[in-house]
């Protein structure tokens, strides 16, 4: 996948999991809360990875 699949990935995880700990404070379900925070993190590792495929890209470019 391309850096910019990965961090648009990584966005979207990170939305949906803030909006499942929305949704699970709204309902009182600590379930969901934590599926949403799991969620939230794992899109930052994904935007994470593009930010490092970007790097390494860049550090070939300049070689």
């Amino acid at each position: 996948m391309s850096s910019t699949g990965d961090k648009v990935k990584g966005m979207a995880n990170e939305a949906v999991g803030k909006a499942k700990q929305g949704v699970g404070k709204a309902t009182d379900s600590p379930k969901l809360q934590v599926e949403g925070k799991a969620q939230e993190l794992k899109g930052d590792a994904q935007q994470a990875v593009g930010k490092a495929k970007d790097a390494v890209k860049k550090g070939v470019d300049k070689a």
